[in-house]
């Protein structure tokens, strides 16, 4: 009931500060005070979330409140302990404002100037320059992947067709993979090997010595068959594809024309206040 009774003034002293009845804090009944300073609900009411439950809106405000009281403690302790020069953040708070606001110009310069359309010969080209900076991480491989129960009625048929090159016999074999296989993947895409190797049963302490030694795996457990064939593989810190690379280097590429549209903007505006006349430097 207390909690109820609590919250039910809460919100009728929210609904009262937000309708503007209070036109002075001083008819307002403080929070909490801390030396000359005090804290209202007014001063709170933005950030207290309507949609909690009573208990949760009470446990709010009054952490809240706790935490207002221990900050200020904890500030007026450092003021009173500190040497004036030492509270004296002047040039830095203008720093950082001088910061924010290039920080905020450039990015809208970015937004409003810069190029974002990346093309496949501007990607190709990147790659061919600086293939060396795209070594793999991990053994990657291209597979026919299918997983199947034991009882497959076209088991025959999955063993002949997941070896084959050609495009009516993958045709079919997809076909019948979406009919009766558990699990299966025939697309022409990068597989990291490890990430293969979790779906199924293969016990390796090399892998690099097991791609270049397999290429067509068929095997059973208690409950499936598998079937795999390699059809291209790459061991890691080998150079890696271009298609895995692609949003890599768009992404770079973009952040370069970045930096060079904000370094020439700096150059112009400092060539143009030059021109002007509109500094000096007094120096030798």
């Amino acid at each position: 009931m207390n909690i109820l009774k609590g919250f039910i003034v809460l919100l009728l002293l929210l609904f009262l500060t937000q309708c503007g009845f209070f036109n002075d804090k001083t008819d307002e009944k403080p929070l909490a005070k801390v030396q000359n300073e005090y804290l209202y609900l007014s001063d709170i009411k933005d950030i207290v979330p309507f949609n909690m439950d009573p208990q949760d809106s009470i446990s709010f405000v009054k952490n809240y409140v706790n935490n207002w009281v221990q900050n200020k403690l904890i500030l007026n302790t450092a003021e009173s302990n500190l040497k004036p020069e030492q509270k004296d953040f002047e040039k830095q708070l203008t720093d950082y404002r001088n910061s924010l606001i290039i920080y905020t110009y450039e990015n809208e310069l970015v937004r409003q100037k810069l190029d974002t359309i990346v093309s496949e010969e501007d990607i190709s080209k990147y790659y061919e320059e600086n293939s060396q900076n795209f070594l793999l991480k991990d053994n990657i491989v291209k597979v026919i992947y299918v997983k199947t129960p034991l009882r497959t009625p076209n088991l025959n048929k999955i063993k002949s067709l997941y070896v084959s090159d050609d495009e009516e016999d993958l045709v079919s074999l997809r076909d019948i993979c979406e009919r009766e296989a558990v699990n299966y993947f025939m697309e022409d895409a990068w597989l990291v090997f490890s990430d293969l190797l979790r779906e199924i049963p293969i016990k390796t302490y090399n892998e690099e010595v097991f791609l270049r030694s397999n290429q067509h795996i068929t095997m059973q457990d208690s409950l499936y068959n598998y079937f795999l064939n390699i059809k291209g593989y790459k061991i890691k810190e080998s150079i890696s594809p271009l298609s895995l690379e692609i949003e890599n280097i768009r992404n770079i590429i973009i952040n370069k024309r970045k930096i060079e549209l904000i370094k020439k903007t700096h150059s112009e505006i400092f060539k143009d206040a030059l021109e002007k006349g509109s500094f000096e430097i007094f120096m030798d």
